[in-house]
């Protein structure tokens, strides 16, 4: 039986405010994961944290 609590997605700040361009996050270990938050059964990016804080910094 698995009794790890079940991962918490966030909502990034960086998101569109108009509904459409939301992306959620989780970070693990040093890593962030990175998902439509549209589709939560779809394909996750994963990243080192600091590669996504160079990325966003970029923008």
């Amino acid at each position: 039986m698995d009794i790890r609590p079940k991962p918490r997605w966030f909502k990034s700040s960086y998101s569109g405010g108009s509904g459409t361009e939301c992306v959620e996050c989780l970070p693990v270990d040093g890593l962030l994961r990175v998902r439509d938050s549209k589709r939560g059964d779809g394909p996750v990016v994963t990243v080192r944290a600091d590669a996504w804080r160079a990325f966003i910094r970029a923008l």
